[in-house]
C-alpha cells in the first residue's frame, strides 16, 4: 500500500473541468491528484508554409511551467531567453500524441495550437497535459465540424506514467515522491484502440528486465483505459460520439 493507502494499480483521484477558459476554442482544467494542468486549444485558419494548398492541417504544441508550481520557486523561462530541454522534450511529446490521433485531411488547412500550463506539481505533468490536450483537441474541433463530415478526431488518447518503485513493486501512476525515488520510470501514450503512441521506459537506479517491461506495459493499459472513460464523461455523450465518426 501507497500513500493514503493508495493500491500499486489504483490510479489517483483525477477531476476534469471542461470549458475552463473562455477564449481558446476548447480548454480543460486537468486535476490529477495534487497536480493541475490547464489545457487549451486555439485554431487558426492558416498552416505552417510547407503545408500550403495542400488541403492537410497541423498540431504544434506548447508546454510551461507556472513558477510557483513546484515547492521550490522555478525562474519563468522567458526570463532565461531560452526553453530548457525538459520543455522542448514535453511539447514535442503532446504535438506528437495529438497528431497521432488528429485527421490531418479532415482538419483541412487549420492549424492547432496547444497551451499546456501546469499550475501545480506533483508529478506526471506530462501525462496530464498529454491527456488534457486531447480534451480540448475535441472541444475546438467541434467548433468547426460540419455534421456529415468526417470528425477530425480519429481515436481517443491519453498517457499514465507506470514504475518500480524501491521496494521492486510495480506501480501505476506516480506521484512526484514515488517518481524520484523510483527504480524504472516509463511515460506510456495510448488510443482507445490499445496502440501504443510513444513509450518513454527509463531504468534509474537499476536496468529492468523484459518481463517487468510487460508488467509495466499492462499495467498502463490498465490505467489508460480507466482514463479514457474518464474522457468520456468529461466529454458527454455527444463529444463522445463526434470521436472516430465519418459521415
Amino acid at each position: 500500500m501507497r500513500y493514503l493507502h493508495r493500491p500499486n494499480d489504483r490510479l489517483r483521484e483525477i477531476k476534469i473541468t471542461m470549458g475552463y477558459q473562455r477564449h481558446p476554442h476548447g480548454s480543460c482544467l486537468i486535476e490529477w491528484g495534487h497536480t493541475k494542468v490547464i489545457c487549451a486549444v486555439t485554431v487558426e485558419d492558416n498552416v505552417p508554409r510547407f503545408l500550403k494548398n495542400t488541403g492537410t492541417g497541423w498540431v504544434s504544441a506548447e508546454y510551461s511551467l507556472l513558477p510557483t508550481s513546484t515547492n521550490q520557486r522555478t525562474q519563468r523561462e522567458a526570463k532565461r531567453g531560452k526553453q530548457t530541454g525538459r520543455t522542448e522534450e514535453i511539447q514535442r511529446l503532446i504535438g506528437r500524441s495529438i497528431r497521432s490521433v488528429v485527421d490531418m485531411k479532415a482538419l483541412g488547412e487549420r492549424t492547432l495550437l496547444i497551451d499546456c500550463d501546469v499550475i501545480e506539481a506533483d508529478g506526471g505533468t506530462r501525462v496530464a497535459s498529454v491527456t488534457g490536450a486531447f480534451l480540448a483537441t475535441v472541444e475546438a474541433a467541434e467548433t468547426f465540424y460540419q455534421k456529415g463530415k468526417v470528425f477530425p478526431v480519429r481515436d481517443f488518447l491519453a498517457a499514465v506514467s507506470v514504475g518500480i518503485n524501491d521496494k521492486n513493486e510495480a506501480i501505476l501512476d506516480l506521484s512526484y515522491e514515488e517518481d524520484s525515488s523510483a527504480m524504472v520510470d516509463m511515460n506510456v501514450v495510448m488510443t482507445g484502440s490499445g496502440k501504443f503512441v510513444e513509450i518513454q521506459g527509463t531504468g534509474e537506479g537499476r536496468a529492468f528486465t523484459m518481463e517487468e517491461h510487460r508488467e509495466l506495459l499492462n499495467l498502463a493499459e490498465k490505467g489508460i483505459k480507466e482514463i479514457i472513460e474518464l474522457q468520456k464523461y468529461a466529454l458527454g455523450n455527444e463529444l463522445s460520439f463526434r470521436v472516430g465518426r465519418v459521415g
